[in-house]
Protein backbone atom coordinates (compact mmCIF):
# COMPACT_ATOMS: atom_id res chain seq x y z
CA UNK A 1 0.00 0.00 0.00
CA UNK A 2 1.30 3.45 -0.92
CA UNK A 3 2.09 6.01 1.74
CA UNK A 4 -0.12 9.06 1.67
CA UNK A 5 1.43 12.45 2.26
CA UNK A 6 -0.56 14.88 4.36
CA UNK A 7 0.00 18.60 4.13
CA UNK A 8 0.67 20.30 7.43
CA UNK A 9 0.36 24.05 7.71
CA UNK A 10 3.46 25.64 9.18
CA UNK A 11 2.75 28.90 10.92
CA UNK A 12 5.04 31.68 9.68
CA UNK A 13 5.64 33.21 13.12
CA UNK A 14 5.74 30.03 15.16
CA UNK A 15 7.81 30.39 18.31
CA UNK A 16 8.35 34.14 18.04
CA UNK A 17 7.61 36.35 21.03
CA UNK A 18 8.48 39.99 21.51
CA UNK A 19 7.59 42.90 23.67
CA UNK A 20 8.77 45.34 26.25
CA UNK A 21 7.54 46.63 29.58
CA UNK A 22 3.79 46.96 29.24
CA UNK A 23 3.26 45.22 25.89
CA UNK A 24 3.59 41.73 24.40
CA UNK A 25 3.62 40.79 20.74
CA UNK A 26 2.84 37.12 19.98
CA UNK A 27 1.56 35.09 17.06
CA UNK A 28 -2.12 34.17 17.33
CA UNK A 29 -3.04 30.48 17.22
CA UNK A 30 -3.81 29.06 13.78
CA UNK A 31 -7.37 29.70 12.62
CA UNK A 32 -9.69 29.13 9.70
CA UNK A 33 -10.62 32.22 7.68
CA UNK A 34 -13.15 33.01 4.96
CA UNK A 35 -13.41 36.19 2.89
CA UNK A 36 -17.17 36.63 2.44
CA UNK A 37 -19.04 38.89 0.04
CA UNK A 38 -22.85 38.99 0.06
CA UNK A 39 -25.58 41.57 -0.44
CA UNK A 40 -26.29 43.02 3.04
CA UNK A 41 -30.03 42.54 2.50
CA UNK A 42 -29.40 38.79 2.27
CA UNK A 43 -26.83 38.58 5.08
CA UNK A 44 -29.45 37.54 7.64
CA UNK A 45 -30.13 34.35 5.66
CA UNK A 46 -26.61 33.14 6.51
CA UNK A 47 -27.03 33.41 10.29
CA UNK A 48 -27.99 29.78 10.86
CA UNK A 49 -25.01 28.53 8.82
CA UNK A 50 -22.57 30.88 10.55
CA UNK A 51 -23.99 30.60 14.04
CA UNK A 52 -23.97 34.39 14.29
CA UNK A 53 -25.55 37.43 12.70
CA UNK A 54 -23.21 39.31 10.39
CA UNK A 55 -22.55 42.84 11.68
CA UNK A 56 -23.99 45.45 9.32
CA UNK A 57 -22.41 48.64 10.68
CA UNK A 58 -18.94 49.98 9.84
CA UNK A 59 -16.07 49.11 12.21
CA UNK A 60 -18.07 46.40 14.02
CA UNK A 61 -17.57 42.72 14.70
CA UNK A 62 -19.38 39.82 16.32
CA UNK A 63 -17.70 37.06 18.33
CA UNK A 64 -19.37 33.87 19.54
CA UNK A 65 -18.54 31.83 22.64
CA UNK A 66 -16.95 29.20 20.37
CA UNK A 67 -14.44 31.71 19.02
CA UNK A 68 -16.01 32.38 15.62
CA UNK A 69 -15.72 36.03 14.56
CA UNK A 70 -17.28 38.08 11.78
CA UNK A 71 -15.53 41.38 11.03
CA UNK A 72 -17.27 44.04 8.90
CA UNK A 73 -14.83 45.24 6.23
CA UNK A 74 -17.18 46.98 3.81
CA UNK A 75 -20.85 47.34 2.87
CA UNK A 76 -20.93 43.80 1.42
CA UNK A 77 -17.68 42.32 2.78
CA UNK A 78 -16.73 40.41 5.94
CA UNK A 79 -13.76 38.46 7.23
CA UNK A 80 -14.82 35.33 9.10
CA UNK A 81 -12.31 33.88 11.57
CA UNK A 82 -12.85 30.59 13.35
CA UNK A 83 -10.70 29.05 16.09
CA UNK A 84 -10.98 25.71 14.27
CA UNK A 85 -8.19 25.44 11.72
CA UNK A 86 -10.40 23.25 9.50
CA UNK A 87 -13.34 25.69 9.49
CA UNK A 88 -12.41 27.48 6.24
CA UNK A 89 -13.31 24.77 3.73
CA UNK A 90 -16.41 23.70 5.67
CA UNK A 91 -17.75 27.26 5.96
CA UNK A 92 -17.00 28.00 2.33
CA UNK A 93 -18.89 24.93 1.17
CA UNK A 94 -21.88 25.56 3.45
CA UNK A 95 -22.13 29.24 2.46
CA UNK A 96 -22.06 28.41 -1.24
CA UNK A 97 -25.01 26.05 -0.75
CA UNK A 98 -27.09 28.58 1.22
CA UNK A 99 -29.35 29.55 -1.67
CA UNK A 100 -28.02 33.11 -1.62
CA UNK A 101 -25.58 34.62 -4.11
CA UNK A 102 -22.29 34.75 -2.19
CA UNK A 103 -18.59 34.81 -2.75
CA UNK A 104 -16.93 32.74 -0.02
CA UNK A 105 -13.20 32.15 -0.35
CA UNK A 106 -11.12 30.16 2.12
CA UNK A 107 -8.15 32.40 2.96
CA UNK A 108 -6.90 30.36 5.91
CA UNK A 109 -3.50 29.80 4.33
CA UNK A 110 -3.16 33.38 3.11
CA UNK A 111 -3.59 35.13 6.46
CA UNK A 112 -2.01 34.95 9.87
CA UNK A 113 -2.52 37.06 12.97
CA UNK A 114 -0.46 38.79 15.63
CA UNK A 115 -1.73 39.58 19.12
CA UNK A 116 -0.63 42.87 20.68
CA UNK A 117 -1.56 43.13 24.35
CA UNK A 118 -0.84 45.25 27.41
CA UNK A 119 -0.87 48.86 28.51
CA UNK A 120 1.34 49.84 25.56
CA UNK A 121 -0.64 47.95 22.89
CA UNK A 122 -2.45 51.00 21.51
CA UNK A 123 0.75 53.08 21.35
CA UNK A 124 2.55 50.18 19.66
CA UNK A 125 -0.03 49.99 16.88
CA UNK A 126 -0.38 53.74 16.52
CA UNK A 127 3.35 53.99 15.80
CA UNK A 128 2.60 52.70 12.31
CA UNK A 129 -1.15 53.05 11.87
CA UNK A 130 -2.72 56.43 10.98
CA UNK A 131 -6.08 55.46 12.46
CA UNK A 132 -7.24 56.74 15.85
CA UNK A 133 -7.21 53.60 18.02
CA UNK A 134 -8.25 55.29 21.29
CA UNK A 135 -10.81 53.36 23.30
CA UNK A 136 -13.47 56.01 22.62
CA UNK A 137 -12.94 56.07 18.84
CA UNK A 138 -12.12 52.34 18.52
CA UNK A 139 -13.97 50.49 21.33
CA UNK A 140 -13.71 46.78 22.16
CA UNK A 141 -15.11 44.88 19.17
CA UNK A 142 -14.19 47.58 16.65
CA UNK A 143 -12.38 46.44 13.53
CA UNK A 144 -10.97 48.11 10.46
CA UNK A 145 -8.95 47.42 7.36
CA UNK A 146 -6.09 49.91 7.48
CA UNK A 147 -2.31 50.10 7.08
CA UNK A 148 0.54 49.32 9.43
CA UNK A 149 3.78 50.75 8.17
CA UNK A 150 3.80 49.77 4.50
CA UNK A 151 1.30 46.91 4.56
CA UNK A 152 -2.46 46.41 4.64
CA UNK A 153 -3.82 44.86 7.83
CA UNK A 154 -7.13 44.27 9.57
CA UNK A 155 -7.12 45.39 13.21
CA UNK A 156 -9.64 44.07 15.74
CA UNK A 157 -9.78 45.42 19.28
CA UNK A 158 -10.36 42.35 21.46
CA UNK A 159 -10.05 44.09 24.85
CA UNK A 160 -9.35 47.45 26.43
CA UNK A 161 -5.60 46.77 26.03
CA UNK A 162 -5.65 44.00 23.42
CA UNK A 163 -5.64 43.88 19.61
CA UNK A 164 -5.58 41.23 16.91
CA UNK A 165 -3.69 42.22 13.74
CA UNK A 166 -4.56 40.14 10.67
CA UNK A 167 -2.09 40.27 7.78
CA UNK A 168 -1.04 38.23 4.79
CA UNK A 169 1.51 35.61 5.79
CA UNK A 170 3.94 36.93 3.16
CA UNK A 171 4.03 40.20 5.14
CA UNK A 172 3.97 38.60 8.60
CA UNK A 173 7.71 38.87 9.27
CA UNK A 174 7.58 42.59 8.41
CA UNK A 175 4.50 43.14 10.60
CA UNK A 176 5.92 41.20 13.55
CA UNK A 177 9.31 42.94 13.38
CA UNK A 178 7.61 46.34 13.03
CA UNK A 179 5.41 45.69 16.08
CA UNK A 180 8.30 44.25 18.12
CA UNK A 181 10.38 47.38 17.44
CA UNK A 182 7.44 49.69 18.17
CA UNK A 183 6.74 47.87 21.45
CA UNK A 184 10.13 49.00 22.72
CA UNK A 185 9.10 52.63 22.30
CA UNK A 186 5.44 52.26 23.37
CA UNK A 187 5.72 53.38 26.97
CA UNK A 188 8.96 55.34 26.69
Amino acid sequence: MADIAHAHRSEPLSGRVAGAAGVTVTPAPAAGRVALRVNPSEAGQLSSILGLALPLSPKTSVTTETGRMALWLGPDEWLLIDASVDAGPHLTSALCEAGVLVSAVDVSHRNTAILVEGAGAQATLESGCPQNLSLTAFPVGACSRTVLGKIEVVILRTGAEAFRVECWRSFSDYAFTFLADAAGDALA
